[in-house]
């Protein structure tokens, strides 16, 4: 019997051309091509995004300019160091719970209750601390405690017995709404101590011209160190990767945006306690998201849920920690709100509060079909909100305009975010 092998045409010819093999596998990678071509490669690869409808931040990059661009030609005060910081601490309260609501929507999914839970929080803290007198920093602790419990809750009652988000967090947000009301008594206002721990997180500000272009340095030297580094980890495993040039190129841009924000802060009061704070959330959830195992669930589950459950993901976990975190950020967010106003009250989380939390993460970029979004975009749509709000107090027009452009925007954002969807499918991307 012979045992002699016969081998297949692929092999053959791998064998005889490996050169050629390998040549092929290189030009398959669009990404390669792109970087080879120089700025040319990245223009022809800007066209082909928009083409295949990846439009990115770009919309709500170019909609902010054009926003700032209008309110700063109707009136100059609009972008006076004075009212870019104040727009700078009033949207930290919306903006961290914007960012537990961007994980959630990345699981397709909704939160109602997230603004009465940021109310509760509040008023935990100033029952604690004020009424009887706890240590503050426990008082903090426990009030933020208070959110997890309250987001973890709705996660087990979504994640186990299978309930729709959007019912079990309508019921919270009804729920977490008397139960604010009830434990700030009849009174309806517990007011802060002005130079408490709280107060400061909105109203302390770094006077000292370092401690904002020291940020400025941070942020630009991390950049660039952060990037090189994991060019050097991708080269290493073999796989595409930035060129040199291009990541000074980034960091030289970050540097002039980080540099300029510096010198207007500190042309006012210097750099916000409350804008630092966020900013380092901001860094930390884009880590979790974007570096970890636990990041790459949270993506899959919003792509697939049944694949996921497929691939050993833990489904009803991973919901139910997502559920938890965003009644986390809810908790931090109410904080810093009572922090603005100095005081707990029966309106916090109320009114179009809600709504303004769901459209940032939404405007900023966030889909609301799950899958795709980052933290980031929580700061690109509260910049957003917060700008047309302060934009039209200027112009002294009422609120029910303000509403309706604001609900104009997030129509817009949302019509680009299906039509971006669509383009996609036919692209063959989705």
């Amino acid at each position: 019997m012979s045992t002699e092998k016969t081998s297949t045409p692929t092999e053959d010819h791998a064998v005889e051309n490996p050169e050629a093999a390998a040549a092929a596998v290189t030009v398959v990678d669009p990404r390669l091509l792109v970087r080879e071509q120089g700025f040319l490669g990245y223009w022809n690869e800007f066209k082909r995004k928009m083409k295949a409808g990846d439009l990115g931040s770009i919309p709500v990059v170019v909609g902010l300019l054009i926003i700032w661009a209008i309110f700063t030609s109707l009136n100059s005060n609009f972008l006076t160091a004075g009212n870019f910081s104040d727009m700078s601490v009033a949207m930290v309260g919306t903006g961290m719970i914007a960012v537990g609501i961007v994980f959630v929507l990345l699981l397709g999914e909704i939160d109602l209750s997230v603004g009465s839970v940021s109310g509760v929080a509040g008023a935990a803290f100033a029952v604690m601390n004020v009424t009887h007198g706890m240590n503050e920093v426990l008082a903090l602790v426990l009030a933020i405690l208070t959110g997890t419990v309250a987001g973890a809750i709705h996660g087990v009652i979504f994640a186990r017995i299978g309930v729709p988000a959007f019912a079990v967090t309508l019921a919270g947000l009804l729920f977490w709404q008397g139960f604010m009301l009830q434990i700030l008594g009849s009174n309806g206002t517990i007011n802060l101590d002005s130079e408490g721990l709280v107060v400061k997180l909105t109203s302390y500000y770094f006077t000292d011209v370092a401690a904002a272009y020291g940020l400025a340095i941070v942020a630009t030297v991390g950049y660039f160190l952060l990037a090189f580094f994991d060019n050097r980890r991708r080269e290493a495993a073999g796989v595409p990767s930035r060129p040199l040039n291009e990541i000074i190129v980034r960091t030289v841009l970050l540097a002039v945006l980080a540099f300029a924000v510096a010198i207007v802060f500190n042309q006012y009061k210097g750099l916000p306690l409350a804008v630092v704070i966020f900013l380092a959330f901001l860094v930390l959830t884009d880590f979790v998201l974007r570096r970890t195992a636990y990041g790459r669930k949270v993506f899959a589950l919003g792509g697939s849920v049944e694949a996921s459950r497929r691939a050993g993901i833990n489904v009803e976990m991973v919901r139910i920690s997502v559920f938890a975190i965003a009644g986390t950020f809810a908790a931090i967010g109410g904080l810093f709100v009572a922090s603005k106003i100095a005081s707990a009250n029966q309106g916090a989380g109320t009114g179009e509060f809600l709504m303004n939390v769901i459209a940032a993460a939404v405007i900023g970029g966030t889909s609301l079909f799950g899958g795709r979004g980052r933290t980031w975009d929580a700061l690109l749509g509260v910049m957003v909100i917060i700008s047309i709000t302060y934009g039209l107090a200027l112009e002294g027009i009422a609120s029910p305009v303000q509403y309706m452009i604001t609900g104009g925007v997030l129509l817009a954002t949302v019509v680009i975010d299906a039509v971006t969807r669509k383009t996609q499918k036919t692209a063959g991307r989705a």
